[in-house]
């Protein structure tokens, strides 16, 4: 926690006064993010890190595994989709990115099943939004011989059923049919910090430098 509070005094002492005019004008003015970035609480995917972002540019959604439920799951378990329609709707963000990453725990527990003890309900519950992810890889996959190999793919497909819930949602399906909304599914490598997009044509995930944007 003294590290939390070092850093909280160290922004208001050095790094606050750069940022003045910009947060005093997102003060008064509200904000109009381009993006809703959508990604894993992983606290090693630092979004506007990765990004090189500045304040009010990404409406940042941040939950385990980068999941999106599909818009029929409602209550407790899809408190994403509220953050959706309201970046779709109310901030009409021009851009949707689900990025998901190397390593990443809430996938391996997917895939590999979580401890009977101790009990974790709610992560139980949660993961079972993205099942069908992973009789996809032990059926599609088979072909991999590694474990990591499998994860990475695991991974990938994650996001990639992401992007697929996001087309449920009646907002976003209204911006996509009148061309003011794109979708874009990302992939971070924490070991090099490389980014990947996944291009439809090729349909696989390439080095974003490489990945022409939808249109």
């Amino acid at each position: 926690m003294q590290q939390l509070i070092d850093g909280v005094h160290r922004f208001r002492q050095e790094e606050f006064g750069r940022y003045r005019e910009l947060f005093q004008r997102l003060s008064r003015d509200g904000q109009q993010p381009h993006t809703l970035f959508i990604t894993c609480s992983d606290s090693r995917v630092l979004v506007e890190l990765i990004t090189q972002s500045q304040p009010g540019d990404l409406f940042v959604v941040k939950n385990l595994g980068n999941i999106v439920p599909p818009a029929t799951a409602a209550g407790a378990t899809n408190s994403t989709a509220a953050a959706i329609e309201f970046a779709v709707d109310m901030l009409r963000v021009n851009d949707i990115v689900v990025c998901g990453h190397s390593h990443c725990g809430a996938i391996a527990a997917l895939m590999r099943g979580l401890p009977a003890d101790p009990p974790m309900p709610h992560l139980t519950e949660w993961l079972k939004l993205a099942a069908p992810v992973r009789p996809l890889i032990e059926i599609s996959y088979t072909h991999l011989g590694s474990e990591e190999a499998r994860q990475r793919a695991a991974e990938e497909e994650n996001v990639l059923f992401a992007l697929d819930n996001l087309r449920t949602y009646p907002a976003v399906q209204a911006r996509l049919a009148d061309g003011s909304l794109r979708l874009h599914g990302w992939f971070f490598k924490i070991a090099t910090g490389e980014l990947f997009a996944y291009d439809p044509e090729r349909c696989q995930f390439m080095p974003l430098s490489e990945t022409p944007l939808p249109r």
